[in-house]
């Protein structure tokens, strides 16, 4: 029996990673500001989980970026 295997490509909703690297933060800088756990901030990094609207905007506003920088865009 033939068994076949989908790959699906991991899909990127935030950009937070590149956002952080590009402003210099550390992740465990990151989640004490905001109150989460370095996991939480790694998991967020590899796009396995999503922070809620109301995460993004603190991450936003402790980084002083537009929310939208944080975010993959939807455009072709």
């Amino acid at each position: 029996m033939l068994t076949s295997v989908i790959l699906m490509s991991k899909i990127s909703y935030n950009r937070i990673k590149a956002v952080l690297a590009e402003r210099g933060v550390a992740n465990n800088e990151l989640a004490k500001k905001i109150k989460v756990s370095d996991q939480t901030v790694s998991a967020w990094c590899t796009n396995s989980k999503q922070p809620s609207i109301k995460t993004l905007y603190e991450i936003a506003r402790y980084l002083k970026i537009d929310i939208r920088e944080l975010l993959v865009s939807t455009k072709g």
